[in-house]
Formats: structure tokens, C-alpha cells, sequence
């Protein structure tokens, strides 16, 4: 099939395209930063996802991966805005077989800055809106919305001995996932699921449903 993933110069982004290119399809990577991934059936177009007047030409889109996000650099243009753009005109025709979105734990829960949090959670809502206008297709759109994970853009946690004991005790499994882990959770819901659509699926580590509870002894 024919993949188009934004987002792919590294980290989760480039961790899908390797998944995908592993099982034989064709990707398509749109990415401000250059090529990093290098295979006969992987295409780079370097351009930022916001500028539409840059974007390629691109047909026959099979399954759309929005990926491409940032933190505390215009949020909402990036991870919201520019997701609903691309959407709109690489996703959203009879042909499409499946959209994901790249969400975020925070979209659930609030806990992290303003605007990224903000961004995200629009990007369930969309997620919803994209899902009803493309059943008719025989499509499916949902959000994957990841907790920590090891990524180069989480590296001034990873590697501050203090935060990280912190971040463990807030998460229940006591890890981060690895990229290639929400890649394998992509893979699933665009090529293996058929039938989950319009739904926002946390994968956290179990950090969302931990809790406190204070009692006497």
C-alpha cells in the first residue's frame, strides 16, 4: 500500500516508516529536517508541514500517518492546524484506507504545557470528525496518543538522574516505550484493525490511572 507519514527524520515518525517499509509497502515522508531514512521504496519531500503552498503532490494515498508535532514552537499551527491541512488533502478521498493521528497522553489528561495540551486535544476531537466523514469509504480514523516515550525531543529528562527517578515513580510498568513500540501500535490500526474507528487510544505506560492513595496505617 501506498504510506504517507509525516514526521520521519527521526524518533517515532522514522520508527513507523521503518515498520512499514519492513512489510513491504511504499512511504512517502514529509519532513522539515532531510532524509534520514534510506530504502528503494521510501520517498522524502523536506518541507515544513505548515507551509501548504511547499507541500508535494501526492495521489492515491492509502493510509495518512500524521506524526509531524512539536513542543513550546507554535503548537497549535503544528500539531493541530497543519494536521487538520494535511488531512484534509492527502486523507480525505474514496481511496483512503485508514488515518492516524499521533496524539498525546496530554491531550487526555492536561498535564503538560498550555498550547501542546491544548493542540492535542483538538486533535481528538478532529480525530472523531475525520472518522464519521470517512466510514462511508469503509475507512477508519483514530488517534494514538502515547505517553513517554524514548525520543530525542524527551532527552533532557531521559538523562537528569532526578527527573527520571520522578517520571518512574509516576509510571506504573516503570519504563518509557521505545519508538519502534508505537510503531508497532500504528502498524495495527491502520493495516490490522478494521473496525475501531473514532477512538483515542492511550498507550501510557499506565501513567494516566496512577494514583495516590493516602490512608492511615
Amino acid at each position: 500500500m501506498k504510506i504517507l507519514i509525516t514526521g520521519t527524520s527521526q524518533g517515532i515518525g522514522k520508527a513507523i516508516a521503518e515498520r512499514f517499509l519492513e512489510e513491504g509497502h511504499t512511504v512517502i515522508g514529509i519532513d522539515r529536517k532531510g532524509k534520514s531514512v534510506d530504502h528503494e521504496r521510501y520517498t522524502h519531500y523536506q518541507c515544513d508541514v505548515r507551509d501548504q503552498e511547499k507541500l508535494p503532490a501526492i495521489d492515491g494515498v492509502e493510509i495518512l500517518i500524521n506524526n509531524a508535532g512539536t513542543q513550546n514552537e507554535e503548537d497549535i499551527d503544528i500539531n493541530l492546524k497543519a494536521l487538520i491541512y494535511i488531512t484534509e488533502k492527502y486523507g480525505i478521498h474514496p481511496g483512503i484506507k485508514s488515518i492516524l493521528h499521533i496524539g498525546s497522553a496530554s491531550g487526555h489528561t492536561g498535564a503538560e504545557f498550555p498550547e501542546y495540551c491544548a493542540s492535542k486535544g483538538g486533535v481528538l476531537a478532529y480525530t472523531k470528525n475525520v472518522a464519521i466523514r470517512i466510514a462511508p469509504y469503509g475507512a477508519t480514523c483514530n488517534s494514538l496518543d502515547p505517553g513517554g516515550v524514548l525520543t530525542p525531543l524527551n532527552e533532557c529528562v531521559m538523562h537528569d538522574p532526578v527527573l527520571w527517578a520522578q517520571i518512574m515513580n509516576e509510571t506504573p510498568l516503570k519504563k518509557w516505550a521505545s519508538p519502534e513500540e508505537i510503531a508497532q501500535w500504528a502498524y495495527f490500526l491502520t493495516v490490522t484493525n478494521s473496525f475501531c474507528t473514532g477512538q483515542n487510544i492511550l498507550v501510557d505506560g499506565g501513567e494516566s490511572i496512577n494514583y495516590h492513595f493516602v490512608w492511615k496505617d
